[in-house]
């Protein structure tokens, strides 16, 4: 269920233990070949796939295309909250729905810059209601969800996701191929080791002139479909143990 499709009765009527998305992406560089909507475009399509399978178990937000993407500052066209304004503005939808009494919902991310503040904001929800046992508070990218996808499509190239690369890429050819440039051209550009197991503070230009951070040209939109069909399932299957939980165990 869309609740930008519903009226405020029908949103009433709804048990409040109703799984809630609240799906969260960017308006951000892609490198050469992919447009700036990128994230949104993909979040959206998974989103929607996995709804198709779930219909009427869960009621899904407006999907939010302003995000965090200040490391992308440096390309053209980047639009990006600051990092606590952002926080702040999670914060506030997630607790729009605990004051509608919504008890079980999930953030669901299609931006790896989204992570820490998505995280953040949910942690000091949770705190401000330290005394409910009632509630259900997850955040999710949405890759992360179905397992690694090297293991069901080895005709991947990429072990992980990493950034207009080839898993955006096929999942574009996919879904919008009159809006990818020439991917064939561009070169590879390893993710790298920045430093790890230590988490080293970096912009894009760091790591690429580009901005795109992969091998895009390893794309192909049969790889696209496979990779969206996977991480719908991911969420599909969130939604269920969502839908499971007794209500107050930690384990779910």
């Amino acid at each position: 269920m869309q609740l930008k499709d519903m009226s405020w009765p029908a949103v009433d009527a709804l048990s409040r233990d109703i799984p809630v998305l609240i799906p969260i992406a960017a308006v951000e560089q892609h490198g050469h070949h992919l447009p700036l909507y990128t994230d949104s475009y993909l979040l959206g399509e998974v989103v929607q796939r996995a709804e198709g399978q779930f219909q009427q178990q869960a009621l899904v937000l407006p999907l939010q295309w302003y995000g965090n993407s200040h490391h992308h500052m440096d390309f053209a066209g980047t639009l990006s909250a600051e990092p606590r304004t952002y926080l702040d503005m999670l914060h506030s939808v997630v607790s729009n729905m605990l004051d509608h009494g919504f008890r079980r919902i999930l953030v669901i991310n299609g931006h790896g810059g989204n992570d820490v503040p998505g995280k953040q904001s949910l942690f000091e929800i949770r705190q401000n209601h330290r005394q409910r046992d009632d509630l259900l508070l997850l955040f999710a990218t949405y890759w992360s969800l179905a397992g690694a996808p090297k293991d069901s499509i080895p005709e991947l190239v990429q072990k992980e996701m990493a950034h207009a690369c080839e898993w955006e890429t096929s999942m574009m050819l996919a879904i919008n191929p009159e809006l990818v440039g020439d991917y064939l051209r561009q070169e590879l550009i390893e993710p790298g080791n920045p430093f790890r197991p230590a988490a080293r503070a970096w912009t894009t230009k760091d790591r690429s002139p580009t901005g795109h951070i992969g091998c895009p040209a390893q794309a192909t939109p049969e790889k696209g479909e496979k990779l969206l069909a996977h991480f719908a399932s991911g969420i599909t299957r969130m939604i269920e143990r969502m839908q499971a939980w007794d209500g107050q165990s930690w384990d779910g």
